[in-house]
């Protein structure tokens, strides 16, 4: 017969055991584009257990509940699936990728589970439905802030633009950059196509070429813009490229090599940014993760996990509906990665970070607002 003490200590053990608030994860972790998902997850992972530290939200300590869709196509809606019925969520984050993004938003906004994207810009992604929301800026401000940095800061009057036709998220750039440098003036040289996991972009290079363009933007994602800038310096090409927050990850740099000097891209964040605020998250970020120095995926996971924290608290509960609403209330949330505010279609509007590469490293160059 077990005694009054030990049943005591027993149902203590029971009641610390199911005090925690889950929440889920989908990210890709491994396959092709790893780095995005990798340091989205690092970013994810220290804001928890800084929550989980200073005593978690509602007298609950949050767990992570997380899978990796390999960066492969369908798998973000199965994780999506697993973390919602398996694992009993109250809310995803994930993804990075505007694609995979979309495929597990459906089945969230089904389940009525909020969901968070840390960088998914292709403006769709928030309009599966009311229960999914992101914490950065979109593709249409993204697309008018390099269209302006094209005109105005690289002086460029023609412009050749490269997309990938198997991306949502680099064809909707394309077209809202677009549709901005036009309406201010300028041309497209020409436009050239290309799909993920192509590694040969001579005869799309050799047309941009001919086209006399001034500049060339690459919206792709870092492996395929890389490879194109280098076959480019290899065809004599001088122009400067310039992309989207898709470039935004150290393979870059190391898939492209010098090729990528006096290039220029667009993202949500830079470590070099001497706000206290960022340089106290990049000094523990660094700590928790082996001197890795944070980029854009990495602030924004981190502020994905503090927004949700911060909606819990206000709702008092983790109930869905009520989740949602506070969700949808956040208005100047102090984040890493600026002030998050939803707005009605349950955006942030966010400052843009400009990149410059410069002696093989990425540095801050300047930052644009909404």
């Amino acid at each position: 017969m077990k005694t009054p003490t030990l049943l005591l200590a027993l149902a203590a053990l029971a009641s610390t055991a199911v005090a925690q608030i889950k929440i889920g994860e989908y990210a890709s972790l491994t396959g092709k584009e790893a780095g995005f998902g990798q340091t989205s997850h690092h970013g994810v992972v220290l804001a928890l257990e800084e929550i989980n530290a200073a005593g978690g939200v509602l007298g609950q300590k949050l767990e992570l509940a997380y899978e990796d869709n390999q960066t492969k196509a369908g798998e973000s809606a199965t994780a999506a699936k697993k973390l919602i019925s398996r694992d009993k969520v109250v809310a995803l984050i994930g993804e990075v990728s505007s694609g995979r993004s979309l495929e597990a938003a459906p089945i969230a906004q089904q389940a009525k589970i909020p969901m968070i994207a840390p960088a998914a810009t292709n403006p769709k992604v928030t309009q599966t439905g009311n229960y999914i929301f992101r914490v950065c800026f979109i593709d249409p401000f993204q697309g008018t802030v390099m269209a302006k940095f094209a005109k105005e800061d690289l002086k460029a009057r023609k412009v050749a633009i490269l997309s990938s036709v198997s991306n949502a998220y680099s064809l909707g750039l394309a077209k809202f950059f677009k549709e901005t440098f036009t309406a201010g003036g300028g041309a497209i040289a020409t436009e050239k196509n290309f799909s993920e996991g192509d590694k040969d972009f001579r005869a799309q290079l050799t047309a941009v070429k001919a086209s006399g363009a001034d500049a060339i933007f690459v919206p792709g994602y870092y492996t395929e813009s890389a490879l194109i800038i280098r076959q480019a310096r290899d065809l004599g090409i001088t122009a400067p490229f310039f992309g989207g927050d898709g470039w935004e990850d150290e393979q870059l740099l190391k898939i492209g090599g010098e090729a990528l000097n006096g290039c220029y891209y667009s993202t949500h964040f830079s470590a070099e940014n001497t706000d206290p605020v960022v340089a106290e998250f990049a000094k523990k970020y660094k700590a928790r993760w082996n001197g890795e120095v944070p980029g854009a995926f990495s602030a924004l996971g981190y502020d994905a996990v503090y927004v949700l924290a911060d909606a819990i608290k206000r709702a008092g509960t983790t109930d869905s509906a009520k989740l949602r609403d506070a969700l949808a209330a956040t208005k100047d949330f102090p984040g890493v990665s600026g002030k998050t505010t939803i707005d009605k279609e349950r955006n942030a509007s966010k400052a843009a970070t400009i990149i410059k590469i410069e002696g093989g490293k990425a540095k801050f160059h300047k930052t644009v607002a909404p």
